[in-house]
């Protein structure tokens, strides 16, 4: 299940939360304008890989992980040696400027998605470097500008107590509380 949200203040935040949630995860926008998301907009589910695949906006750009239409052995072709044979088709053109070191422009992937992985390459699946690609994908959107919030400690919900009090701070600070 996927929730995506506009919201514009403290207030409004506590409301849905109550409201809609507790969630496991959730996500928003560090940097303006964000990328891939509305002013304000935050998307929270209780998978990481759904909530991360909405943020993609992978069914709706009809992503899917494919072998890459190259051979790596083919050394006449110049491109990055940290290139892995699995692209992401439709890649977030959004995206293709973003430092992440998962992937290049046009969403070929990295040696990094799979470096800690035990099964060889050649006998991956495109559904195993999915789940692989969303796992390192987790651990990186603080790269990408995203702020994740997570269960931490032992908690079964996202760890957002001090993201509300830091934010509860700034409205008090411009007046707005």
């Amino acid at each position: 299940m996927i929730k995506r949200k506009i919201i514009a203040n403290l207030k409004g935040f506590k409301q849905f939360w109550k409201e809609k949630g507790p969630f496991e995860y959730a996500v928003t926008s560090k940097e303006f304008p964000p990328i891939l998301l509305e002013p304000e907009e935050w998307i929270f589910s209780n998978e990481i890989q759904v909530l991360l695949k909405s943020l993609m906006q992978f069914d709706k750009r009809k992503m899917k992980i494919v072998k890459a239409p190259f051979n790596p052995e083919n050394k006449s072709i110049l491109r990055p040696g940290t290139i892995i044979a699995w692209k992401i088709n439709n890649f977030p053109e959004e995206w293709n400027a973003s430092i992440c070191d998962l992937f290049v422009p046009q969403g070929y992937l990295t040696r990094a998605v799979i470096e800690n992985i035990q099964i060889p390459e050649e006998k991956m699946d495109p559904d195993q470097v999915e789940t692989i690609f969303f796992q390192c994908l987790a651990t990186r959107m603080d790269l990408l500008g995203y702020q994740l919030f997570k269960p931490q400690d032992g908690s079964k919900y996202a760890a957002i107590k001090t993201y509300l009090l830091e934010w509860e701070e700034d409205e008090q600070d411009a007046g707005l509380l």
